[in-house]
Formats: C-alpha cells, structure tokens, sequence
C-alpha cells in the first residue's frame, strides 16, 4: 500500500513536470497568410487579380501574416524568426535560404519581421523584403524556441508566398511612373498586335490572360525549367533573357515549337491562337513539352503574359518592314553576279513584312547613364545570342544612337530596323562592289497598342530619328562601324542616277492585280545611258521567296536631270 501511494505521488510528479513544460514550449499552431485582414497584402502591393490561393506580393515592400501560438508570446523569453526557401538547394549566401529576424522597428532595405498586433495567442507580424530580392515561389518555415528551456520547434506553412518584381516601387529596377502606365502595361491582360503591311496595317486581339489560373505557377514552371539557377531571378535582366530564351524551343524544350511551313499538322497553326493562356497552360500541364505551333506574334504575345505575370512593364511591338540580319553586318546585303543574277547561295539576309517582338521596361545600371526605359526583347528564334535563340534586353536609346557595342544583342535589333540595304555585285576578279543602296528600306511604321485605349500608336521614333535626318545617318555609319563590314561607308557610292518603285493604291490584295512603277531620275547634268534590271516575286512575310512573278531587263538612256517611268500590271498576285 506504502509503494502504491508512492508510486501515484511519483506519477502525479511527472503529469504536474509535464504541464509545466507543455507551458514553457511555444509552437505555431498555424500560419495565415490569406485571412480576410491580410486582403491588404492584394491590394497594396496589386496582387488582387490573380487568381491563386497562394500568397503574392511584390518585392521591397511590406506585408502581413498571422501566427496563432499554443500560448502568448513574451519577448523577454521568446524567440522567432521565419524562414524562406526558393529552388531546389536554397542557400543563404545565394540569397535562396532567407532567415528572417525578429526587430523592434523595420528599416529599409533588409529582410525582417515586426509583431505589429498581438491579441492572446495570435500574432501579427509584418515582414520587410529588399527590393533585390530574388522572385519566386518560397517555403515558409515559423521556428520558435523558449530560452528557458532552450526547446526549438518549427512550422512549416501550408501555403507558398510568391514574391514578385515591383514596378511600383522606387527603388526597383523596373519602377515605372505613372498609374496609366502602369495599368496598361503591367495590369490590362488583353492587348492588340498588329500585323500585314506598313501600307495595310491589321490587327488582332490577344488575350495576355496573366492573372488566370494557373498562370502565375505556369510562369514561374517555365523560369524553372530553364538551367538558370534561381539566384540569378533578382536581375530583371536575366530573368527578360532567360524568358526570352525559354520561350522558343530549338535548344531549351520552351514554350513554343516554332513553324513557318504551311504544314501545321500535329499542332495548331498558329494563326489560330488568340491568347497565351491555353499555350502556357498545356506547356505546364505536359511537363515541359514544346506546344506546336507559334510564329513571330505568338512568340510576343507569350512574353507579355509571362513578363507582366512577373511585374515586368511589357508589350508587344511591330515592326514593318523588318530586317533579319544574319552575318552582323549592320547592313541588309543583296549579292549579284556579273551579269546581275541573284547569287541565291549568299543572299541569306531578308526583309519581313512585319515582325513582332517585345519591348519591356526597367533601368540599366550595367550599361552607361541614360540607356534605361524601354528594352528591345524578342523570342522569335532567329539567330543565337551566346550560343542560345534569344534576343535582348537590347536599349532603345543605344539602338537610336547605334551604339551597338552594347549589351544584349544591340546590333541585331539595329539591323532590323534601321539598317541599309545594299546592293553588291561580283567583279571578275571575285571581289563585290557596291552598285546601290537603300536607305529607307527597313524599319517603317514601328507599332504597339496606346496606353488606355485600342488605338494603334507609332513608335518609330523610339527606335531611330527620323528618315535623312544627319542624326540618322551617324547613327547607321556609327553602327556599321562595329558590324563585320565595317568600310561599308568608307568610300560612298555617286548614286546620279536614282530608281525608285511605287505601287499604286494600298498594295495588293489576296488573289488581286498590282499595278507597279518603276522611276528612273538622273539627277547628274550629264546624259546617262543605265541598264535596269527589274524583277517582281512573291514573297512569305517573313522575306522568303516563293515564286518569280516577272523578270524584265531595260536599257535607259536618260538626258541631264531627265525623269523615265514604266508602269505594268501584275496580276493575281498570290500572297
């Protein structure tokens, strides 16, 4: 009897050790990241529109959750601090792995937390990121430990916090002013892109979509499957060049399988697309498979939706008359023989009706003062950058000035839009002179939809100045200088005898007639005898050619400053 009185005087000890300690121990029961009090976080850092039931916010600004505690919290002898987790090895020197402490007041600057409201058992903490912060998708973990009895617990949150680039914050590098701005290009999820001709000017609707479900994880799926690690994804820079590489397909399994052949069996064509959702949604859902078929505007329609998912401005451009330069030349180069025939095998340079790219917008603080705003970005594969199809961010203000000794990709985007065309022929010792040149030929018309409105705005001028103007023309012989032909303008051509074609009316139309005139003026004040070597084809948008329509050689002999013209007809041009 003695032993089981004691026996029950030893357990009661124990129970009464055991309550004492389940006392001490402090343990996060819960983590709210979504309550009704923090719909704040949606609305203060524009996050409302996703649909997620994650948490989303932007970078370099402050938001709130909740704890519910297994008891009151007492600074004098608890501690807490959170952790965040992105990728697949985070790690605190790669900023990955984020321990966040626990601080009296928040400064700038600096991951931390701050208990703003405590009610019983409840907490609520108000967290500071920096605005170099690496976006992604982060782990949450709440550890909390006792400093009288030293015991340590963790809680690791059901719920994911996305964090994203802040255009609205100052001190990010993709800060842009202006609520209309920023409306238009970071919040409207539809958009136009414009195609056709300079002279014929169509455009679709595009349903951008980024803020529908199951985009967000989409986006960041498509950063993941890229082989740049997330420490990289703080520099607005390299995530716009990664996405423009994943985007495509040929070397990294991107979104979008490229294709302009006309057979788009076993895809979609991709004049059937309308939007970027159910593109980026299959790619997600198949695990990484390219998604059949896209072509130029496709391409630019999907950047859109992933850089303004991610908090970059972004739109769509069009650029009519584009130039696809494919030896760095700065120039678009047309070879013939000795007796004027094309010399197909070198003429690999082409002039698309019209191209569509993207521009986004952040500052450069690894390039020279002043080559921030707009940067010049394109996913169409068409030439590799590093050894990867991709193209960008490329600085509009560098591409004006033809400063194209500047990072990513300037001299492409130059060629494309303001470029000469040249005319070669081959001498007979093999050696090519030049016999002409275009210089208004590429780059006309440059395109993207009016911040507010469904309007088409022209943005030419962003990209180059105006047409003959001496600004212009330092800029191409600037540019030219870098390129692989750099004595292009060393010796000019006397070009006394100018040729100029003409179409008559808005140009032609599908199965139409085109009437054509050709121009010759000698503008010397001597007589000038020249052969004109005139040849019509048919060509795809993108400067492929499809057929020969009419081929004509003419021997003119023009009296000083004398004007000759032929006008004739072409008929059911197939386009």
């Amino acid at each position: 009897m003695i032993f089981e009185t004691s026996f029950h005087k030893l357990q009661l000890k124990f129970l009464k050790l055991n309550l004492f300690s389940s006392e001490l121990t402090l343990a996060v029961r819960s983590v709210d990241l979504l309550s009704q009090k923090s719909d704040r976080n949606k609305k203060e850092h524009h996050t409302d529109q996703y649909h997620s039931d994650q948490l989303v916010v932007r970078r370099g600004q402050t938001f709130q959750i909740e704890l519910d505690l297994s008891r009151t919290f007492n600074p004098n002898t608890d501690k807490l601090h959170l952790e965040l987790k992105t990728g697949p090895l985070p790690q605190v020197s790669k900023r990955t792995h984020i321990i966040i402490p626990l601080v009296d007041e928040l400064e700038d600057e600096r991951w931390e937390a701050k208990i703003v409201e405590q009610n019983v058992n409840r907490v609520k903490l108000s967290v500071n990121s920096p605005i170099t912060a690496v976006i992604g998708k982060y782990k949450l973990t709440v550890t909390t430990q006792c400093l009288k009895t030293s015991e340590t617990t963790t809680h690791d949150s059901d719920k994911d916090i996305y964090m994203l680039f802040n255009p609205w914050c100052e001190d990010d590098t993709v800060y842009m002013e202006g609520e209309k701005e920023l409306k238009e290009y970071v919040l409207n999820d539809t958009g136009r892109i414009y195609y056709g001709t300079e002279k014929q000017i169509g455009a679709r609707t595009w349903n951008f979509g980024q803020f529908d479900e199951g985009i967000l994880e989409a986006c960041l799926f498509v950063l993941d499957n890229s082989e740049v690690p997330p420490s990289g994804r703080g520099d607005p820079v390299n995530v716009v060049r990664v996405i423009s590489a994943m985007i495509n397909s040929p070397d990294d399994r991107g979104v979008l399988e490229g294709n302009w052949s006309g057979n788009y069996a076993g895809g979609t064509s991709p004049t059937a697309w309308s939007g970027s959702v159910e593109i980026l949604r299959q790619y997600h859902k198949e695990g990484g498979t390219p998604v059949k078929y896209g072509q130029c505007w496709v391409f630019s329609g999907v950047t859109t939706t992933v850089l303004r998912c991610l908090g970059i401005p972004t739109r769509s451009v069009t650029n009519f008359q584009s130039a696809h330069d494919t030896d760095v030349s700065l120039t678009t180069d047309v070879y013939f023989d000795e007796i004027m025939e094309p010399i197909h095998h070198l003429n690999s340079d082409s002039i698309w009706n019209f191209h569509v790219w993207n521009d986004c917008w952040m500052a450069r603080p690894d390039l020279p003062p002043g080559m921030g705003g707009w940067q010049a970005v394109d996913s169409t594969p068409q030439e590799t950058s590093h050894g990867t199809f991709r193209c960008g961010p490329a600085s509009l203000a560098a591409i004006r000035s033809g400063q194209v000794y500047l990072k990513f990709d300037t001299p492409f985007v130059f060629a494309e839009v303001n470029s000469d065309k040249i005319y070669w022929q081959r001498n007979l010792d093999s050696t090519f002179s030049q016999i002409h040149s275009e210089k208004k030929a590429v780059g006309h018309c440059i395109s993207t939809k009016a911040v507010g409105s469904d309007e088409r705005v022209d943005i030419t001028h962003l990209y180059k100045y105006p047409e003959d103007s001496e600004e212009e023309r330092i800029a191409v012989e600037t540019a030219c200088r870098y390129g692989s032909k750099p004595d292009v303008y060393s010796s000019p051509i006397a070009e006394d005898v100018r040729v100029e074609v003409m179409m008559e009316g808005e140009g032609p139309r599908m199965g139409g007639d085109a009437q054509l005139k050709i121009v010759v003026k000698n503008t010397s004040s001597q007589p000038r005898r020249t052969t004109l070597h005139s040849q019509v084809a048919v060509m795809y948008y993108t400067g492929v050619l499809k057929d020969t329509v009419k081929k004509d050689t003419l021997n003119v002999e023009l009296k000083p400053q004398e004007v000759y013209d032929e006008s004739f007809f072409c008929h059911e041009i197939k386009i």
